[in-house]
């Protein structure tokens, strides 16, 4: 299994603390199957600069990455980040050092609001201009937000991905609408969103089985071939 989104680096973020608990996390990780974890920290444009959240994140990689040495079977991890909605975010020109390690992808957190046509122009921009792919990060989460629902529709229908997070399915409402969603066809894919080993620790695998008992085992081998391929076809040359 690939887990799409994580905030396992060590200090980052709100995620993990310590290279322990982080060790932790990707042993909970490997027990559930877990092969790759993209590592998506938070990037906010207004708190940090590109610069600066590149050397953090590059310093509690290789902390990780020295840990993985000693370590066989843990997962592999990619880099990427959380990257937060911004104004003018469909002309920044530094979102490419924000994809996903050797590939166009890009993890995209929206606002919890009412999303807005300028919103689908920066989406429209980002993918069209820009010629990355976005991926929406736990979309379940936008939801509730959208009363009006003409621009939530014509942002899904956008040529993006869908992340969805594992633990949501335990969610009566959440899990409603990643059902939804997979039924009507949309490209999903699952991350953990974890940031612990407590309140949100790595959780694939029980997504995953929420999502096996409701719709079979084909759905499980739908998202997991997704992931693989996308990684591959969105590899940067």
């Amino acid at each position: 299994m690939i887990d799409f989104h994580s905030h396992i680096l060590p200090g980052i973020d709100d995620g993990s603390h310590s290279l322990d608990e982080t060790q932790q996390m990707l042993r909970m990780a490997q027990e559930q199957g877990v092969t790759k974890i993209i590592a998506t920290p938070h990037f906010y444009a207004s708190e940090i600069s590109v610069g600066d959240f590149l050397n953090r994140r590059g310093r509690a990689l290789q902390h990780v990455r020295e840990l993985a040495e000693k370590e066989l079977g843990i997962p592999e991890i990619l880099t990427g980040a959380e990257v937060y909605y911004f104004p003018g975010m469909g002309r920044a020109g530094m979102l490419s050092q924000m994809c996903i390690e050797g590939t166009s992808l890009l993890l995209l957190e929206m606002p919890f609001t009412q999303w807005t046509k300028d919103m689908l122009k920066e989406i429209h921009n980002i993918i069209e201009k820009q010629k990355l792919t976005v991926i929406l990060a736990h979309v379940e989460r936008y939801y509730e937000f959208q009363r009006k629902k003409e621009i939530w529709n014509s942002i899904l229908e956008l040529p993006l991905y869908i992340q969805v997070n594992a633990g949501a399915l335990q969610s009566r409402k959440k899990k409603n609408c990643i059902f939804k969603l997979i039924k009507n066809g949309f490209s999903v894919i699952m991350g953990s969103d974890c940031h612990n080993t407590v309140s949100r620790p790595p959780n694939l695998r029980d997504g995953y089985d929420i999502l096996c008992k409701k719709f079979g085992d084909s759905v499980i081998q739908t998202i997991d071939d997704l992931g693989k391929r996308i990684l591959e076809e969105y590899e940067t040359k």
